[in-house]
Formats: structure tokens, C-alpha cells, sequence
């Protein structure tokens, strides 16, 4: 037929793009290895990370070079040279040990996964003791400032201001609603100032509550504390997302491999005398 020429070309294509997608994967398997933390759990995560979603590369490559053997196993009017080193049980065989590596990532990363979190967490903690520690530093340092007749007197002297300024607010209804409506002020104090206009007398003791460094201690705290809790939440969410994400593209990875090189090593089994017969 006229059409036969056609096939010698298309397996040559379908093999030599096979090829240079697995080498291209190779090539990047041997970049993200350098530099390398083979004790950091941290690093073994990325690099896990990185290798499975490259891993769909030489997959592809692999399945082009298998329908590259197919279309020439079926179509027996023409010959093709075959290498020894393109041999169809180099593929199968390489493709088995890929399917393999990628079932071994899954637990390896999981066990990374856990460990990464459980050192973030440990470093939350660490942060956070350390910054109440300065802060309980802090609260020293003020107290013994406020023994200071200058410093109560500045502090008298902002206080008065504060108050003064949001009594002025207060008072001036159009201001008041402009500021409440102008979305330039958070919305905790847009609350105190509603607050305050309910309850003019609630303005005296939240100054006298700003004032007083063991009030201000225990607000930093507790700010401290639920931030603390947030990135540790953070943390386990991240771990949970990777360990799943991760996981299930490793497996269906090894699956595909291992399919693949099965099937391979299968049909080398197959007797020559078989398929020139079925062919005939």
C-alpha cells in the first residue's frame, strides 16, 4: 500500500519523543537532587513533592514508545532496525522499577510529611514562648518606667487626648456616622465606637484598661496564643493536603507504571511464530 512508508517515520517519531521525555525526567531527577538534605524531612517533602508531579513526564514517554512497538508489531509489511538498546524489555523492565519507586514514595512521603509537621508545630511553640518571654521582659521594663512621675505624666497627658478626641467624635453625629461608614477604621474600632456611644461611661474604662500594663499583658497574650493556634492549624491542614495529594498521584503513578511494564513483559512473551501466523 501506499501508505506502508508512512510507518517507519511514525515509529521512529513516537520512540525518539518517548525517549527524550524520559531523559527529560531523568534530567530533573538528578537537578532536584543537588543540592541535597537527605536528613531533612523538610527537603525529602519537596523532593517527593516535585518527583511525583513530574511523574506523569516519562509516563507519557513510555506509552508513546510502547505504541511505537505496537504500530510496528502489527504492521509487519515493512522493517525497522531495532536497536539492542531500544529494546522493548528495557522498557518494561525500566518502567517496572519506576512503578516500583513511585509505590515506595508514597509511605517514605507520608512518614516525611508527619515529621515536617510535627517540627513546624515545634517551631510555632518555640516562637511563641520566646515572644511571650520578651513580652513578659517588656511588661518589666514598662512598669518600672511608669515609677517614672515624667513618663505617668506623659501617659496622663495621651490619655486625655484620646479621650477628648473620641468625645469630639462622639458628639458630631455627621463625623461619627462618616467614620463608622467609611470603611477606613478596622472593625474592632468601629465597635468600640459604637460601644461608646451607647455607653459614654465605657470610654473611661477602656482607657483606664489601656492603661493598665497588666490588662495590656494579658491582651498580647492571648493575641499571641490564638495566632500560635492558627499557624499550628495552618500546619496540620498543609501536612493533610500534601500527605492526600501526594499519596493518591503516587499511587495511581505506580499503577500505571507497573500496568505498563506487566503488559511489556508480557508481550515479549509472546512466540514470534504466533504473531507472524495471526499476521498471516
Amino acid at each position: 500500500m501506499n501508505n506502508h512508508p508512512i510507518f517507519p517515520l511514525a515509529v521512529r517519531t513516537l520512540k525518539v519523543v518517548g525517549v527524550i521525555l524520559i531523559l527529560s525526567f531523568l534530567l530533573d531527577f538528578v537537578i532536584l537532587s543537588f543540592p541535597s538534605g537527605p536528613r531533612d524531612s523538610q527537603w525529602q517533602v519537596g523532593f517527593a513533592t516535585a518527583l511525583i508531579d513530574r511523574g506523569i513526564i516519562p509516563l507519557v514517554g513510555l506509552a508513546l514508545i510502547f505504541t511505537g512497538y505496537w504500530i510496528e508489531k502489527n504492521n509487519s509489511d515493512f522493517l525497522v532496525n531495532r536497536k539492542s538498546w531500544l529494546d522493548l524489555r528495557l522498557w518494561a523492565v525500566l518502567s517496572s522499577l519506576l512503578g516500583l519507586v513511585f509505590l515506595l514514595l508514597v509511605p517514605i512521603h507520608l512518614n516525611n510529611v508527619n515529621q515536617a509537621r510535627a517540627q513546624t508545630i515545634e517551631q510555632i511553640s518555640q516562637d511563641a514562648t520566646r515572644a511571650e518571654s520578651n513580652l513578659q521582659a517588656q511588661l518589666g521594663q514598662l512598669q518600672t518606667q511608669l515609677g517614672d512621675e515624667r513618663v505617668q505624666a506623659e501617659l496622663e497627658r495621651q490619655r486625655s487626648q484620646f479621650r477628648s478626641q473620641v468625645n469630639e467624635l462622639l458628639q458630631d453625629e455627621q463625623r461619627f456616622n462618616q467614620a463608622i461608614q467609611s470603611g477606613q477604621i478596622s472593625e474592632t474600632e468601629r465597635k468600640l465606637l459604637q460601644q461608646f456611644k451607647a455607653d459614654p461611661k465605657s470610654l473611661d474604662a477602656y482607657v483606664a484598661q489601656q492603661a493598665d500594663p497588666q490588662t495590656l499583658l494579658v491582651q498580647r497574650l492571648n493575641q499571641i496564643r490564638a495566632q500560635q493556634e492558627q499557624l499550628k492549624q495552618q500546619a496540620r491542614q498543609d501536612a493533610w493536603k500534601s500527605g492526600l495529594r501526594i499519596g493518591i498521584s503516587g499511587l495511581l503513578l505506580a499503577f500505571g507504571y507497573i500496568v505498563i511494564g506487566w503488559t511489556g513483559l508480557r508481550s515479549m512473551g509472546t512466540p514470534k511464530s504466533s504473531r507472524h501466523q495471526s499476521l498471516s
